[in-house]
């Protein structure tokens, strides 16, 4: 049953007349009738029945029209109870990060926004739309020449562009250089994140520039752990030039033939941003990606 169509069986149990029930909702008796009428094909009984001129509710309909009140009530009560939710400030907030966002970023968003509840979810490109479903804010990154995400089915928020360095130990002979290019660092080991994660694509438009592929010796997808291999000069390694954790043993170069980047975007459902919560955690989070030097 329409919950509309019991307000009205209501109003008329209390007014006593179409017409009357028809001014005070704004409508014309015409279709305050058809509305009844509606709501008596969901019935078994008669709801109304006519006295005279008028149409008067039946002893079913009076019982129906008081159980409609407890209806109404539970309704309006419901209705309160989202409006309280989507307007509490301090109602906890999922978010979920990849690796180096969360390191670089948690901790100042915490400080500021206490109800954040934080995780960390390292995927492949692919599967970062799908975390929407298990969290409020979905950090994600993609590399700039990918496919961007499906806005038909989320909300994309960018929260900025990161450059990604050509990482090296301090000591290694290409540290000496203010730029590189990919023919410099072809012929290096290197590091690289497992197949169909961000980054990955770069090390292959490296190889392809220098005419042969890279040597992959290693792959790994925390970047604290990949940077620890290059500063024991094990090998090159690609990392971000924002959220990477500065190291005295680490130099990071840009390479002038091959600029590199990557989005790093919130992802969210549409009807998550109705929470003020969340508005307010979406808020500390651009101040702090502000904060961490991107622009």
């Amino acid at each position: 049953m329409d919950p509309h169509h019991l307000r009205l069986l209501r109003e008329l149990g209390d007014r006593g007349s179409v017409a009357a029930v028809a001014r005070a909702l704004h409508i014309t008796p015409s279709a305050v009738s058809q509305q009844l009428n509606t709501l008596q094909r969901s019935a078994r009984v008669p709801l109304t029945e006519r006295s005279g001129r008028r149409l008067v509710l039946t002893e079913a309909g009076r019982a129906l029209a008081a159980a409609a009140v407890e209806v109404m009530t539970a309704l309006d009560r419901a209705d309160r109870a989202v409006g309280a939710y989507l307007d509490d400030p301090a109602a906890p907030v999922t978010v979920s990060a990849f690796h180096s966002a969360a390191l670089t970023w948690f901790p100042p968003l915490v400080r500021r926004v206490p109800q954040v509840r934080c995780a960390d979810e390292d995927v492949a490109r692919v599967d970062f739309p799908g975390l929407v479903g298990d969290y409020d804010l979905v950090i994600a990154h993609r590399l700039a020449h990918s496919p961007p995400w499906p806005a038909e089915r989320l909300t994309v928020v960018p929260l900025v562009y990161e450059p990604l360095y050509v990482a090296m130990a301090a000591d290694s002979p290409l540290a000496g250089k203010p730029r590189l290019t990919a023919a410099d660092v072809a012929g290096e080991p290197w590091v690289s994140v497992h197949e169909g994660f961000p980054v990955e694509g770069v090390l292959t438009a490296i190889g392809a520039a220098a005419g042969r592929p890279l040597d992959i010796a290693h792959r790994i997808n925390e970047f604290t752990v990949t940077a620890s291999m290059v500063a024991a000069g094990v090998a090159l390694a690609l990392l971000p030039g924002y959220t990477t954790v500065p190291d005295p043993r680490l130099v990071l170069r840009p390479l002038a033939d091959l600029p590199a980047g990557r989005h790093i975007d919130v992802l969210t459902r549409p009807e998550t941003l109705h929470r003020a919560a969340v508005r307010a955690v979406l808020d500390a989070l651009r101040e702090v990606s502000r904060a961490g030097g991107a622009s």
